[in-house]
């Protein structure tokens, strides 16, 4: 995995090789148009990461934010994390038949959705889910799934 020294999204952003920068900086407005309020974009694990601020979540396992989501140009490709998705498996089904009924390729791995353009992404399925959990919801799920 890249990992990167940026100090801010937008240090991250103007980093990366023009094309690269630009894909990125597409799929980062989309996450922050739907991004519900609660959520703190920051730079974290050397990626953009969209968090639960520990002060809302109270203590977690490694004692870090609860990440929502995360993006990161990678060496071959650019990854979306997606924690919003993968924490139940109905989000996770929700999210593969949109891509599915929008004729879009999801070309997604155990943590996250792989993607050279912005284009490569059905961008309206992940505001939606983007936009469908608030933090308190998400500290509910992720309590739940740790419960297990």
């Amino acid at each position: 995995m890249v990992h990167s020294s940026a100090a801010t999204p937008d240090d991250y952003i103007a980093g990366l090789e023009p094309d690269r920068a630009a894909e990125i900086a597409a799929v980062r407005d989309a996450v922050n148009a739907a991004l519900p309020t609660g959520y703190a974009e920051r730079m974290a694990w050397g990626m953009i990461s969209w968090e639960v601020p520990i002060e809302l979540s109270g203590p977690t396992y490694n004692g870090q934010p609860l990440v929502y989501a995360a993006l990161a140009a990678q060496k071959n490709s650019n990854s979306l994390y997606l924690n919003c998705a993968y924490v139940s498996a109905e989000r996770n089904e929700r999210l593969r038949e949109a891509f599915a009924a929008s004729g879009h390729k999801l070309d997604m791995g155990k943590s996250c959705l792989r993607f050279r353009r912005a284009a490569d992404l059905d961008l309206a399925a992940i505001r939606d889910e983007i936009a469908s959990t608030t933090p308190e919801e998400f500290i509910a799920l992720y309590s739940a799934a740790r419960a297990r």
